[in-house]
């Protein structure tokens, strides 16, 4: 009898289950049919991608390979093409080797090149700090304390890899300009990071032991 009871509870679930499939076939193959596209444009996008990176990478390549000192402006005219692809990786590449190899002697037109890729390319955030950086170090020479406080404060305010190499940029710059307490509070901030860079940390305990009496 149970047998039985069990074998007639499984058929009404089977039959349940088939009347299911077939009422809702329509939204099954639908849904079925749905994610398909879906995976597919995904494919497709990622491939689009990876060939456009693949271009990227070759246009960065002959750019650099072809540079000649004599014919400087072709140079210029295709890193900043590259620039303005807002390529995570090709973009920096670009600017690096235009200030690198002082192409642009324009101060502002640089900036506004760094600003490019803070503010309009998708960066890991790392990155954008290492790139923020590098923002700071470059106008180090000729900028104002206010001016590279406010290039730097997203990375001083943040657990940034990039804090301890910003505050001893900031470090240098108020001793350089001789104002050796400002410094000396920059040097300290160093030593108590938790996540300083070793390196970082030991120039700057070497700077307040030699030169600032600590």
């Amino acid at each position: 009898m149970d047998e039985e009871i069990t074998i007639i509870d499984s058929n009404t679930r089977n039959e349940k289950i088939k009347n299911f499939f077939i009422s809702n076939r329509k939204i099954i193959i639908a849904g079925f049919l749905i994610i398909l596209v879906a995976i597919i444009g995904y494919l497709l996008i990622k491939e689009m991608e990876e060939r456009h990176k693949v271009k990227l990478a070759n246009q960065f390549n002959i750019t650099i390979i072809n540079f000649n000192t004599e014919d400087k402006q072709k140079t210029i005219d295709q890193l900043n093409k590259l620039i303005n692809e807002n390529d995570s990786t090709y973009s920096p590449l670009a600017l690096y080797f235009l200030i690198d190899n002082n192409l642009i002697d324009n101060k502002n037109e640089i900036n506004s090149l760094f600003d490019k890729l803070i503010n309009k390319t998708n960066l890991d955030e790392e990155i954008k700090n290492l790139i923020i950086y590098k923002k700071a170090l470059f106008n180090s020479d000729f900028s104002t304390e206010n001016d590279l406080l406010q290039i730097l404060n997203p990375i001083i305010n943040s657990e940034s890899i990039w804090k301890s190499h910003s505050l001893y940029l900031i470090a240098e710059y108020f001793y350089s300009k001789n104002e050796k307490e400002k410094a000396k509070e920059f040097f300290n901030q160093i030593l108590v990071l938790s996540n300083a860079n070793s390196e970082i940390k030991i120039e700057a305990q070497k700077r307040l032991n030699r030169d600032l009496g600590e």
